[in-house]
């Protein structure tokens, strides 16, 4: 989920809805370890704009710095209290971190306090509010700490930085102690929103960002009312530049049928029929000539919607839609729809750790689980013998992830030709985005040729 960039509120009635809806979704997390989006699914429609923009930056922050919080938390209170009057001390402990380094800091720091005795007055009790009182007084001295030394302990590190310390320590493991340290302070600054002008006919808004990546711009915040436009228009797409990774090496070509494997929510799929679409009108094509036709898999679920949705913005290149598990080994499901069994062009973003993305999704962090990287290399290297197995001679397969663990990476991949399947194939060219070198978002992608 794109986290909006917030706009401060200035009626002080706006700061307190948004602060109360955020601190019962905080409650929520802290009792029932829910998904993020799923608990942004939650928010009443009457909170909208301004409003809804600043919960999701409090919401975001808690999330973000939730285990520094909790271990400054821990050392002042000998028993944590109920989750709504956590969620209070958490969300002014985030406004604390915030206030840090601000001019007039320490007045800043008073009316933090005030504000989450004031709120936990009503979404506690009276009595919780003299405690949030006493302890949100003593945590604005601990959060003032400076950030620990390059060499420090990976417990020091992993405090700080708000991440589990069995992570901090596999990367340290994998990239050294410099980049774990670029990448810990790259996943705790808020994310932009990066958006892809897909309007061939029309610049983009002069009032857009621009960034290193072409097509890409940066979404500036305050703004939000004359982007909805033209994301229900289909003009512009909330998508991260390292999206482009994967479709740059597969290079789709006019004409060319291209199957998206795992393809919801879709963004990759668009992207792909963009590329076509372009492609075939740079060659000379009439809009309104079909470039191509994407083969849109994925299974049934709650993320079909979106892929629907996504994929009724495609101009001028055919799509279809299969919901099927492509682990079933059987190709009933293509012959039924009538579609090929063999394609030039397969794209397999597999499902992965999201390690690459941490920026974005701020609570897979806590969600991470050290055996999770065995259990997702297992899963990945069956769908790429799968997906392997619907790609034509002489055509190609770009296997992906948002992720930058070398065992879903290069791992799969070296398993994959260490195996009687990946016999006909050959390493044509592979890249990875590390966030802390590129800029964006983690990402790696391998094209194997069939031959």
């Amino acid at each position: 989920m794109p986290e909006p960039a917030p706009d401060k509120p200035a009626a002080p009635s706006r700061t307190v809805g948004a602060w109360a809806a955020a601190a019962r979704l905080i409650t929520r997390w802290l009792d029932r370890h829910e998904r993020v989006d799923e608990l942004f699914a939650t928010l009443p429609p009457g909170l909208t704009g301004a409003e809804r923009a600043r919960c999701q930056h409090l919401v975001f922050g808690v999330l973000r710095h939730f285990g520094r919080l909790d271990a400054g938390l821990g050392r002042l209170m000998s028993h944590p209290p109920r989750p709504a009057t956590r969620a209070v001390l958490f969300i002014a402990g985030f406004e604390l971190i915030e206030a840090v380094g601000e001019p007039a800091a320490e007045g800043r720091a008073a009316k933090i306090v005030h504000h989450a005795v004031e709120q936990a007055k009503h979404l506690a009790s009276p009595k919780e509010a003299k405690l949030v009182n006493a302890v949100v007084r003593k945590l604005a001295g601990a959060l003032t700490a400076e950030a620990p030394p390059k060499l420090a302990e990976p417990s020091v590190l992993a405090e700080y930085f708000s991440h589990p310390e069995w992570l901090v320590r596999r990367w340290l493991t994998q990239f050294g102690a410099g980049p774990t340290r670029r990448l810990l302070e790259w996943n705790q600054q808020p994310a932009p929103v990066y958006a892809r002008w897909r309007d061939p006919a029309a610049p983009a808004p002069a009032w857009f960002t621009p960034t290193a990546w072409a097509g890409y711009h940066e979404v500036p915040s305050g703004r939000w009312g004359e982007i909805e436009p033209l994301l229900s228009a289909g003009r512009l797409y909330l998508q991260d530049p390292s999206t482009r990774l994967a479709v740059d090496l597969l290079a789709p070509q006019p004409g060319e049928t291209v199957l998206d494997a795992c393809a919801a929510p879709g963004g990759k799929s668009l992207l792909i029929a963009d590329r076509l679409r372009d492609a075939a009108r740079a060659g000379g094509a009439a809009p309104g000539t079909p470039a191509g036709r994407v083969i849109a898999l994925d299974l049934p679920g709650p993320r079909i919607d979106r892929l629907k949705e996504n994929l009724s913005r495609v101009t001028d290149v055919d799509v279809a839609l299969l919901q099927g598990d492509l682990l079933s080994g059987e190709y009933k499901l293509f012959d039924d729809h009538r579609l090929p069994t063999e394609y030039a062009a397969v794209l397999l973003d597999v499902p992965c750790s999201n390690t690459g993305v941490m920026r974005h999704r701020v609570d897979v962090k806590w969600r991470l689980q050290e055996g999770d990287f065995g259990k997702h290399g297992r899963q990945q290297l069956a769908l790429l013998h799968a997906a392997a197995r619907l790609v034509a001679p002489g055509g190609r397969i770009v296997y992906s992830t948002c992720s930058i663990d070398t065992e879903e990476n290069a791992a799969v991949v070296k398993a994959f030709f260490e195996s009687r399947a990946g016999g006909p194939f050959k390493l044509e060219a592979s890249t990875t985005s590390f966030p802390w070198e590129s800029g964006h978002d983690g990402a790696g992608a391998f094209l194997l040729r069939k031959s």
